[in-house]
C-alpha cells in the first residue's frame, strides 16, 4: 500500500479533483467503470491503494459500479455532514469515493457501495502462469 504522505499521491484533472478532493459526484452513467466487467482490482485513483476485487461488483442499475464488499481496511465508512449518508472514502488517503447504502437486498450481503468510476483506476488480473 502507498505511503500517505502527498508526494506519493497522483497528479488529478480538474474533473478528478472536483469529485476526489472536492466530493462531488460524477453524472450517472458516465463513468468508465459503470458496465465493467474484466477480472481484476479497482484501486483508488489518487493513492494506488487497492479496494475493490471484481468479484465483488454487481449492476445495481444505478448509474455508478456497485460493490458488496470492500477489500478488508481499504474503505473508511464517513457520515455525511447532512447525516442522511454514509460517505465511503480511500483508508489510505482520504479520497472521496461515493456512498455506501445498506438494506436494500440487492445482495447477500446486503450491502452496495455506490462508487464513482473516476475516483478508482482498474488493474486487470494477470493470465500469466509462472
Amino acid at each position: 500500500m502507498a505511503q500517505n504522505t502527498q508526494e506519493n499521491y497522483r497528479d488529478l484533472t480538474p474533473e478528478e479533483k472536483q469529485v476526489i478532493i472536492k466530493k462531488g459526484t460524477e453524472m450517472p452513467f458516465s463513468g468508465k467503470y459503470n458496465d465493467h466487467w474484466q477480472e481484476g482490482i479497482y484501486v483508488c485513483k489518487r493513492c494506488g491503494a487497492e479496494l475493490y476485487r471484481s468479484t465483488s461488483k454487481f449492476d445495481a442499475g444505478c448509474g455508478w459500479p456497485s460493490f458488496d464488499d470492500e477489500i478488508k481496511g481499504a474503505v473508511k465508512r464517513v457520515p455525511d455532514a447532512n447525516g442522511r449518508r454514509t460517505e465511503i472514502i480511500c483508508n489510505n488517503c482520504g479520497a472521496h469515493l461515493g456512498h455506501v447504502f445498506t438494506g436494500e437486498e440487492f445482495t447477500d450481503k446486503n450491502t452496495r457501495h455506490c462508487v464513482n468510476s473516476i475516483s478508482m483506476e482498474f488493474k486487470p488480473q494477470s493470465n500469466t502462469t509462472d
